[in-house]
């Protein structure tokens, strides 16, 4: 299983790419072979300040419907417009196409809870 050294991590399960007050954001691949099958991405957030631990969404695979917790505190800016088409590049490619949102992070945010990769292994027992 691929966990990239160039993202953060979080404790649910969610990764995230800084640059600058950008963060890209999405579940990993743990997460995504865990859900199975995704059919479904629910983001109805777009221009909101969502706090870090807050949900800014839902994921729903076959088996189930998962909340989407924000990693950091920031402004959802854009919902990734391919998987509204296509769910299913999450489970493919879950760190590159398949991300889910960018949002701008709010000034302050802390960032010392994100986990580097080495960390989340440990986390989920890889």
């Amino acid at each position: 299983m691929n966990f990239p050294d160039n993202l953060k991590y979080t404790k649910d399960h969610e990764w995230v790419l800084l640059d600058g007050n950008l963060a890209t954001i999405g579940i990993t691949a743990f997460a995504a072979g865990e859900l199975g099958d995704i059919v479904y991405v629910d983001v109805n957030t777009i221009g909101e300040v969502i706090g870090e631990g807050d949900v800014f969404g839902t994921i729903e695979a076959v088996k189930t419907v998962s909340d989407l917790f924000m990693p950091i505190s920031g402004e959802v800016i854009e919902l990734n417009p391919a998987i509204d088409a296509n769910p299913e590049i999450v489970n493919k490619d879950p760190y590159g196409e398949g991300w889910i949102i960018k949002a701008a992070i709010a000034e302050g945010t802390e960032m010392s809870h994100l986990m580097s990769a080495e960390d989340y292994k440990k986390l989920i027992g890889k």
